[in-house]
């Protein structure tokens, strides 16, 4: 048996010398936004809600500008209007709230990051950190790319082709990394927004290793269609090529809720708790829950919730917190090293991966215990769970509950 590469927490003892033991599961959304940009609410309540409901931490990621500076608005003729505007007064108070009326027009000043996450922030329980989306275009494709943790704005940066649209996007977040010292990461956002990415125009990506399998916006084609490939298949084409052919590290997948309306709760809006990430890491602070998400140390949920993770040379298994009445199958899935490899792109991005040996089915169980036990020739293999309780306010109707678990690499 290849020696398995990425370990759960479980059998870990981190950089920090922390042990195992000493960690705990943190609840988070990454990607998210604000009347910043083109949210309908006010950072202050988006995190109060949040807060509120069970999260430890979040990043409000706007298009292409950071809260930051001096900015007032119209009252009215904003995303969220009137009715935003007086839950804001209510829940916070005028004492909070700065609003006049300047020439017989009502403005409200948004709060920059500083002040929310000074006022919203509560050591070891809440944690808020900033955040961009990095909102870029190919010859008319949107290419969308969050920068979590970020100390300082970043303009998108273009380039001749979608690949190095994305790459050149990610050199940036890098580039910062590097140059403040403070901990950062990019991920790519819904590849299948706008049907605007394929497999390999991220495959081979460097510095890269987040994209989002489950985005909880309405228009952004989560499971495909009959001329496109879901976002799990384009994962495991993905991890595939990178892992098997190009030798570069498993790109892992992160569920969001890409929230913009937060006053009507229906399907075809885009609203909270669609989707989030489990992480587990020793403590509540961007640089703990950072190195643990780089590690892999972390599960995507819509619903699911898992309170163990273990991985040896041997086997991959998990405990699924189970709720009663409730049923759960998962699915094993993964490529081994003999898979059909391409050098046609076309054929890359093919509509039927498992033809060619990816993405195949290598176990399934209703057992709320999953084990797999390793075969020594997969590439990598990830767990899909799936319950049987449908989801509140789903992405799409009849949505079940699902937890997507991060692929393990057994390569040397």
């Amino acid at each position: 048996m290849k020696r398995i590469t990425h370990f759960i927490m479980f059998f870990m003892v981190s950089a920090s010398g922390i042990s195992a033991e000493e960690t705990q599961w943190w609840k988070g959304n990454l990607h998210t936004h604000s009347l910043w940009s083109d949210g309908d609410d006010y950072p202050e309540m988006i995190a109060d809600w949040y807060k509120k409901n069970g999260y430890h931490f979040l990043g409000i990621s706007d298009h292409n500008i950071l809260a930051e500076g001096n900015r007032w608005i119209h009252i009215e003729k904003n995303a969220g209007g009137r009715r935003a505007f007086e839950k804001y007064l209510e829940r916070f108070g005028p004492k909070w709230v700065e609003h006049k009326t300047e020439k017989n027009i009502p403005k409200v000043r948004l709060k920059n990051f500083s002040e929310y996450k000074a006022k919203m922030s509560v050591e070891g329980k809440f944690l808020l950190m900033q955040a961009e989306e990095l909102t870029d275009r190919f010859q008319g494709v949107p290419i969308h790319i969050n920068a979590t943790n970020l100390k300082n704005y970043i303009p998108p940066q273009g380039g001749s082709s979608l690949a190095t649209v994305i790459q050149n996007n990610v050199n940036a977040v890098l580039e910062q990394r590097k140059k403040t010292g403070q901990p950062m990461f990019p991920h790519i956002n819904h590849p299948n927004f706008g049907w605007a990415l394929k497999p390999t125009d991220m495959i081979q990506l460097k510095g890269e290793q987040f994209f989002e399998v489950y985005n909880g916006h309405p228009a952004v084609n989560n499971y495909g269609d009959a001329k496109h490939l879901s976002t799990v298949q384009i994962w495991d084409i993905i991890n595939a090529y990178r892992v098997g052919i190009y030798k570069l590290p498993l790109m892992f997948g992160l569920a969001t809720d890409d929230a913009h309306n937060y006053h009507q709760i229906a399907i075809g809006k885009s609203n909270t708790g669609r989707g989030w990430v489990m992480v587990k890491a020793p403590a509540l602070s961007a640089p703990s829950i950072i190195e643990a998400m780089e590690k892999g140390d972390f599960y995507s949920s819509s619903g699911v919730s898992l309170s163990s993770i273990q991985t040896t040379k041997e086997s991959f298994s998990f405990k699924i917190s189970t709720e009663k009445g409730v049923t759960y199958k998962t699915w094993f899935v993964g490529t081994r090293n003999n898979f059909k490899n391409s050098k046609d792109l076309a054929k890359r991005n093919s509509l039927h991966p498992s033809a060619a040996g990816i993405g195949e089915i290598l176990g399934q169980t209703d057992s709320i215990e999953p084990k797999y036990n390793f075969k020594g020739d997969e590439l990598y293999v990830r767990a899909h769970v799936v319950s049987s309780k449908k989801k509140s306010n789903p992405y799409s109707s009849g949505e079940q509950e699902q937890a997507w678990l991060q692929p393990i690499s057994s390569r040397k």
